[in-house]
């Protein structure tokens, strides 16, 4: 294979066919950050909930069998060779899951709302890609590196498992897989779920993409010439990088993280004509779109404090037991929890 696509089209590759299959969960299976919490806290249902659950569990338990089998070296990733940042975390996941209710998506959602013809999510995902990269590399990065510093290379890995195993001595991989289990076994624990599978199908397919993207990032690592990094989905830097692939593809080339958004726009599409929800919609609401505009800039910006998005650290780096990744899930959900208490309950300061 090597010898017939260059690397960074391999890559690429790897991550639209993962990105295929959450643009079909998303629209077919309703895998969605923003509505498993509305579903939480104001529809008195907790299934998109246990199929976050699940794919949290299934991406931890695979992870770390895929690290014992030799398919993936977890620390490669930029979860775990960085140096965690708790205040960042935290910030960051608050900025994102409060940015996340006034746009009324994540980027993730926003990417598949656009393959299903929502043009308002256009809106959402240019402004959140143009303000992460204003974040990591713009105007808005002087202020980032002087509150939370430029980052450095993590002496040991910042991971739950990592630290468990040293401490108990335990074996990483067991402990890992262990942690991976009970998470499963707590989410899948609920008749409806076995009722009905398809809340355990789309919860294990998400998390096959998880890892299906860390195990072939890391083969092509391993076998071929190019310092690629070892990396799997996550909507916040890749849609900014995606932008900007876009605008100069003649001096630059594709990437995992633009064959993964591409990968989310196809699924979806295909998801949306499937289920027949394919419209074209717009915004005709000067407000929403001023509330959506405002969400998404606080979405890039949070997104890139706290290191990956809700996919990127509530899956991503979930998968690799990384200390930031609870922490910063738990923000986004109070985060988010805030917002839509504003705009459902009716604080009015944004309108």
């Amino acid at each position: 294979m090597l010898d017939i696509l260059s690397e960074p089209v391999i890559v690429a590759w790897i991550g639209l066919a993962g990105g295929v299959v959450l643009g079909l969960a998303a629209r077919i299976g309703r895998f969605c950050t923003l509505g498993a919490l509305e579903d939480l806290f104001y529809g008195g249902s907790v299934e998109r909930v246990r199929m976050w659950g699940i794919a949290i569990g299934v991406s931890i338990t695979a992870s770390f069998a895929a690290q014992a089998l030799g398919w993936v070296d977890l620390t490669n990733s930029i979860y775990l060779s960085s140096t965690w940042n708790p205040w960042a975390s935290i910030a960051g996941g608050l900025a994102f899951g409060y940015g996340m209710a006034l746009a009324g998506n994540c980027g993730y959602g926003a990417l598949a709302r656009l393959g299903g013809g929502d043009i308002r999510a256009f809106i959402i995902v240019l402004v959140m890609g143009i303000f992460a990269y204003m974040t990591i590399a713009g105007p808005l990065a002087y202020m980032r590196i002087w509150i939370f510093g430029g980052g450095s290379a993590a002496p040991t890995p910042p991971s739950i498992a990592f630290a468990l195993s040293q401490q108990i001595g335990l074996s990483l991989t067991w402990i890992g897989m262990a942690i991976g289990i009970v998470i499963f076994a707590f989410a899948a624990a609920s008749r409806p779920v076995w009722q009905h599978p398809k809340t355990l199908m789309w919860g294990t397919l998400v998390a096959g993409a998880i890892v299906s993207g860390w195990i072939g990032t890391q083969w092509i690592a391993t076998h071929g010439f190019e310092e690629l990094a070892v990396v799997t989905h996550t909507f916040s830097a890749p849609i900014g990088e995606s932008l900007i692939y876009l605008m100069s593809a003649s001096g630059n080339s594709v990437s995992f993280a633009t064959g993964s958004v591409l990968g989310v726009l196809i699924g979806a599409f295909i998801g949306s004509i499937f289920k027949g929800h394919f419209r074209w919609e717009a915004c005709d609401d000067a407000r929403e779109l001023r509330r959506q505009i405002f969400g998404a800039a606080l979405m890039g910006v949070g997104s890139v404090l706290a290191f990956g998005c809700s996919v990127g650290q509530g899956l991503s780096a979930f998968s690799t037991l990384a200390y930031s990744a609870p922490v910063t899930l738990i923000c986004i959900v109070i985060g988010a929890a805030i917002g839509l208490h504003q705009l459902i309950q009716g604080f009015h300061q944004i309108d």
